[in-house]
């Protein structure tokens, strides 16, 4: 691909979604457009740009858009979280009164993160009382959410992250796939969602997960997104957001709850924009 066919998909991404597209990652733009090009037809990708130019169809326009905008995801990634979550959040939350525990995963991909916070409830279950946890989940791309929602996965999908012990208690083999048990599955409902046009209103939510996902963004749509999941969350609930993201340099909204790294919650002082 061109430098031009490239800097016109990463100003699409950017308008439609927010997004940064590392132009110089022209291997990632191309591996995860040559589906698209693939199924509409065209035989490069440079068929693909130019189409996108001059029809302007909204359908594969936003295929683009959620393709490029797409993020790395696993069960129980990175860990720390999930375990911050069980020790530290779900505990407070029982202390505070809370009987049914409303999280978000906000960027949710193809489900592995919403269905490890379901199965985190699950093996929690009775530690705090009789806490119930509702679980929304939501992505960009309607491609990950139906994935997602089935609720089926390889054997490279499920040996990353998730515990043997889950992955026998909570899944079925059917051939060369695992299925994840109806229970789990329906503890969780998944939603199409665009974070720069479509969270006003939402909540309150005692618990939002929004990980790896403000790092695809720059700092002008960072704050403007946070802004607006801050404006979701409960006064008195928590954010977590990835390894290596920090809300600081992007808004006020949320301060850092001391030593639990990647756990923010909504500063007192924060009034969500009318």
């Amino acid at each position: 691909m061109t430098p031009g066919e490239i800097s016109v998909l990463a100003d699409l991404a950017r308008r439609r979604s927010g997004v940064v597209v590392d132009a110089e990652k022209t291997y990632v733009i191309e591996s995860r457009l040559a589906p698209i090009a693939r199924r509409q037809g065209f035989t490069t990708l440079s068929e693909l740009v130019s189409d996108l130019q001059q029809h302007q169809d909204e359908t594969l326009i936003w295929a683009a858009v959620e393709a490029l905008s797409s993020i790395e995801t696993q069960f129980f990634r990175d860990r720390t979280p999930f375990q911050q979550i069980a020790a530290e959040v779900l505990p407070a939350l029982a202390r505070k009164g809370r009987r049914t525990v409303r999280a978000w995963s906000a960027g949710c991909s193809t489900g592995q993160e919403p269905y490890s916070l379901a199965m985190l409830a699950e093996e929690e279950g009775g530690r705090h009382g009789a806490m119930t946890m509702d679980i929304f989940a939501s992505d960009l791309s309607e491609r990950c959410l139906e994935k997602g929602m089935a609720g089926i996965y390889t054997q490279f999908e499920v040996q990353r992250g998730l515990p043997s012990r889950l992955l026998i208690k909570y899944f079925d083999k059917v051939d060369e796939h695992w299925i994840l048990s109806p229970r789990i599955r329906q503890m969780v409902r998944m939603e199409r969602q665009n974070l720069l046009t479509d969270v006003k209103g939402q909540g309150p939510y005692d618990l939002i997960l929004c990980r790896n996902v403000i790092s695809a963004f720059d700092a002008s749509t960072a704050r403007t997104v946070l802004e607006h999941i801050a404006a979701t969350l409960a006064p008195d609930g928590y954010l977590v957001m990835g390894a290596y993201e920090t809300s600081a340099h992007h808004t006020p909204a949320f301060r850092p709850v001391p030593g639990l790294h990647g756990l923010y919650v909504r500063d007192p002082n924060f009034r969500a924009a009318a």
